[in-house]
Order: C-alpha cells, then structure tokens, then sequence
C-alpha cells in the first residue's frame, strides 16, 4: 500500500495549470462553450496535486452552474497526480440587484437562526448535518479577533483531554493563518489511503490535519467565500480520522464563513471561546459566543488568555491587559468561566519550538491549568462521548 500512495505522491509535483485547464476544455458550461472558454473561471492553483479555483457566475445563474462546477471537480480529480481538488462556485449579485430569496441548503444570515431551536426544518442551513462517522464530539476553539493565542491554547486544551484519556484529534481551520505546522514541528505531507482520503499526521499522540500541510507556508491564496467552505468540509470529511472521542478544531477568528460552515455540517458538541481580559477582545468574544448561541452550539465556556504576567526572574504578577474581564464577562452572559492562562515565557517557547507545554512540561503549573480546563470540558461532554 505504501508504494502506491508514495506513487501518487511523486506523481503529485507534475500536475500543472495547463493540464488542469485541457482537462476542462472536455467541460461544458451552461453557455454551450468549455469551461476555460466562458470567462468565469478564477486563477487556477496547482501545487503539489493539489488544484484550486473557483467558477465565478451572477447569483442568479448560481443552481445552473452546479452541475458544471461538479463535472469540473470531476475532471480535475481524473488528472494522473491530483490527489485533492477544491473547486467551489462564487455567485455574486450585480451592484444594485436585489439578493435572490434562500434556497434549501444556502448559507442564510446568522441572525435568520433561532435561537434554541433544536429541530430544524427541512429548508434550513442546519438540516445539512451530518456526524463524522467515528468521531463522538466535535468541538470547536473560537475568538472573536486574531491574537488571543488561541491556536496555542487549543493544541494545549487537545493534549489536556489526551492526558484524561481519550482519543483526540486536532483539525487546523484557519486557513488565513494555520499555525499547528509550526506548534507540532511538522512539516511533511499527508498520505493517501487507496480511496484518497487523506490519512492524519501523528504526534503527540494526536491525530493531525492543518490547511498548512497542504499549502506551502509562503503561497498566497485568496479564499473567497464558498472556497472556504469547500475546503473545511474536505478537511473534515475527506480525512481518514479514524476512531476519536474528541475533534478539536482550531477555527480563524472572528464570525466568517468558516464558523456558520462548520456548524452548518456538523453537530458541534459545543464551543470554547478564547479571550484576553482587555475590553476590545472581551467585545469580539462576546459576538462570537452569540454567533454560536444563534445557530445552537452550546458554549463549553470562556478561557481568559494571557491573564496576568508573572516575572520568571522575581516572581512579581503584573497584569499588563488588565484581569478578571473574561470571568466577569462569563458570569454576566451565564457561560462556564474555564480558567486563567498566564502569559508566559514558557508557553511561548514551547509553542514557537514545536513542543507544546503540555507535552514538553507535563507536570509543570501551565500544565496543570490546560488539564484543568480540559478536565471541565471533557465533563461537559460526557453524555456525547458515552451515546457514541
């Protein structure tokens, strides 16, 4: 099996635009002409078997096009080499028109969801749900802005709910900004199981998956909406995971396309929120608890990161962005208050050398404080993880 997925592999680095777009010419568009000939065709990336684009038409073309944009990720994926294809279909109104009305499985605004409705009708967005087979909980770690250190706290939180015992995997969202290539040390590509799903790196005893080892650290991408959409769901279900108990996905920041798709197609078992205790941050918190709140995601709670520093040569405890914002915050919108994580040198340098604190000092006090989040999490998903 491995010669065969080392062949694909090698095969891999010979994909280029010009057989991406002779493979579409066999393509035919809505308009009677092939596909690279209609002018709705975005520039094509393709790098290391890996091919994306996106089909750009008027929203009013949009159900026309679906077949053309499925017949397209077709043709792409029967290439010799390509072992992931992600093509999504952009519709855009024109300046001035008016939005067409939602159809059954479109993306509808977050303030179109009730809150507490647990049973959703057939024309919503959340009818789309679908569990990942062997997987129990999928939960997602979340801020309302960049620079919280949330990708840091959720490989901590994913090797906090390893150490109580369970099988956990860690899926990078962010596709802005992946940052588990450079918190784990991995660097290399994912395998291939005979059916092309991708199979996760391992380490720490964690299942991998990271946007990050698909696309070199340096490639400027632009992700437009639906192609961001394409490609978290690729992530989640075109990955061999295997059995978990706990998926933790580290999502972008803010209250975008990635948070209402991943929620829209899979049951989230719940969302931790990431904060730091200065005002501005605790504002972007609070809109991302209510965007969970408003699609129905039960919020595990708020970490207060970077809490307070403590001098490592005098032991003296400042606290530069302030402190306790966050547990007021918890308290006012009766969310769990999870824990207060210090900034410090420690956590810092662990991360930045690719070993965690949880792994590179398990029984040091950082240690004891993501056990101890994870520990009230992992409670909280304890009627998920028993049904499984």
């Amino acid at each position: 099996m491995w010669r065969v997925l080392n062949f694909f592999r090698r095969r891999a680095v010979s994909v280029t635009q010009q057989q991406v777009i002779e493979a579409l010419k066999r393509v035919r568009s809505p308009r009677g002409v092939a596909l690279p000939d209609a002018g709705v065709l975005s520039p094509i990336t393709a790098n290391d078997g890996k091919v994306f684009f996106s089909i750009n038409v008027e929203a009013s073309e949009a159900r026309a096009w679906e077949d053309t944009r499925a017949k397209a990720e077709a043709a792409v994926r029967a290439i010799p080499g390509v072992t992931m294809a992600m093509i999504a279909l952009t519709a855009e109104r024109k300046a001035g028109a008016a939005a067409p009305p939602q159809r059954q499985g479109g993306v509808q605004p977050v303030a179109a969801h009730r809150p507490h409705q647990h049973q959703h009708p057939a024309d919503s967005p959340m009818s789309k749900q679908a569990a990942i087979p062997g997987i129990a909980a999928v939960i997602a770690v979340a801020s309302g802005k960049g620079g919280v250190g949330k990708s840091t706290t959720a490989i901590n939180l994913a090797l906090g709910l390893r150490d109580l015992g369970l099988k956990v995997g860690l899926l990078d969202a962010d596709i802005y900004g992946p940052s588990v290539p450079r918190l784990t040390g991995l660097q290399e590509k994912p395998q291939l199981t005979p059916e092309k799903k991708m199979i996760p790196l391992s380490r720490f005893g964690l299942a991998i998956m990271s946007i990050g080892f698909l696309v070199d650290e340096d490639s400027a991408l632009v992700w437009r909406g639906p192609m961001v959409m394409s490609a978290i769901n690729q992530m989640l279900r075109d990955v061999a995971w295997g059995t978990l108990d706990v998926l933790v996905v580290d999502m972008p920041p803010g209250t975008g396309d990635a948070q209402l798709t991943l929620a829209q197609n899979v049951p989230l078992k719940g969302a931790v929120i990431v904060s730091t205790p200065q005002d501005l941050s605790l504002i972007d918190a609070r809109r991302g608890l209510a965007m969970f709140r408003k699609v129905n995601v039960p919020v595990l709670g708020i970490i207060e990161n970077m809490s307070y520093f403590q001098c490592p040569q005098c032991g003296t405890r400042s606290d530069i962005f302030g402190h306790g914002g966050a547990r007021h915050e918890a308290e006012r919108l009766g969310v769990p208050f999870l824990g207060e994580i210090p900034l410090h040198m420690d956590i810092r340098s662990t991360s930045d050398a690719g070993n965690p604190v949880v792994e590179s000092e398990p029984n040091g006090p950082h240690a004891a404080i993501y056990r101890t989040i994870a520990s009230s999490v992992r409670d909280q998903l304890k009627g998920a993880i028993a049904a499984a």
